[in-house]
């Protein structure tokens, strides 16, 4: 199926912005060391080639993230949101109706639980998670006793990184809107925009960042910008067809690997 782009909203944010503060381009392009022609071009739509620097300086001209910049019409939210939003309250952490979540329904309009595949991943990071036509395409799942009120969706993980987790199973999460309220190290997937989906312990950070931290500790601890995240998922179970290591087994290979690692750093 063809993926669809994503549209962007940064232009009509611009213009909406500046005229709703009242600024002019001449003053706008003044504080932001751009030109008045340059930035009227970008504002009617001719000029499409925006610098990464000119996106960072509006961002912190109106203090809001550049990801709600590109992906949400922020005419649109109403004024109660705009304002909060202009008072420095992050939405695109806390997500409030903003982020886009194509879901599918049953005869009796129940969610299904919607299984994106190995070789769906690259379409899904791509745009497909917000695309219904690709989400109503998605293999389906129906797991008992699953909360009428929260919406979940499975994907499949290898490796491993989280051990003693299987290296292959079906991860099943919880979708999180609102992110301010994901409590440290949380089991979670994380979708990363055009990139991959991961399966980590996840700590939310002050400098809007997340903490990623794999279980398996031969893995490093990194950080990953909220702006490169799509969507959040905590964990809410697991499927797999291998049988569970034993605790000893476990125990010796995470001994082992350990023993390697102080041979490697010894070694002159």
């Amino acid at each position: 199926m063809e993926n669809k782009e994503p549209k962007i909203f940064f232009t009509n944010n611009l213009k909406f912005l500046r005229e709703r503060k009242k600024v002019s381009q001449a003053v706008l392009s003044e504080a932001i060391n751009v030109t008045r022609v340059k930035l009227a071009l970008i504002e009617i739509g001719k000029t499409k080639a925006m610098e990464p620097h000119f996106m960072l300086s509006i961002s912190n001209y109106f203090k809001i993230s550049l990801d709600t910049l590109m992906t949400v019409d922020i005419s649109k939210l109403g004024e109660l949101k705009i304002r909060d939003l202009e008072a420095g309250n992050d939405i695109y952490i806390k997500g409030g109706n903003l982020r886009v979540l194509a879901i599918s329904v049953d005869k009796s309009d129940q969610e299904h639980v919607d299984y994106v595949p190995i070789k769906g991943r690259a379409g899904y990071v791509s745009g497909g998670y917000a695309d219904p036509d690709y989400i109503s395409e998605l293999p389906k799942y129906h797991i008992p006793n699953l909360s009428k009120h929260r919406t979940y969706r499975t994907f499949p993980v290898v490796g491993d990184s989280m051990l003693p987790f299987p290296q292959n199973m079906d991860i099943t999460g919880k979708f999180i809107e609102d992110w301010s309220q994901i409590k440290p190290e949380s089991l979670a997937l994380v979708v990363l925009k055009g990139q991959d989906i991961i399966f980590k312990a996840i700590t939310l950070l002050q400098d809007r960042v997340l903490q990623c931290r794999s279980l398996n500790p031969i893995y490093k601890l990194y950080t990953v910008p909220l702006e490169e995240i799509l969507e959040i998922w905590e964990f809410h179970s697991y499927h797999t067809t291998e049988l569970p290591e034993t605790t000893a087994t476990i125990a010796t290979v995470l001994q082992s690997l350990d023993d390697i690692k102080k041979m490697i750093i010894q070694k002159p």
